[in-house]
């Protein structure tokens, strides 16, 4: 559980200082996320989630 938080903890700071350095980048960004499919949207966080297990798995287990 204490992984877990410390996880929520770094993907809100890297959230918090992409939109405190980049604010405009940042909203075009959400902007171009509209154009892009709900299929297309499903694939790339599925890639992403998969990428992420892959991530944890080999550090807890080999690291």
């Amino acid at each position: 559980m204490r992984e877990l938080i410390i996880a929520l903890g770094l993907f809100l700071f890297i959230e918090g200082i992409l939109y405190a350095i980049f604010p405009s980048k940042m909203k075009n960004i959400l902007l171009k996320l509209n154009q892009i499919s709900d299929g297309q949207l499903r694939f790339g966080g599925l890639i992403f989630a998969v990428i992420g297990f892959i991530i944890i798995w080999y550090l807890k287990n080999n690291v």
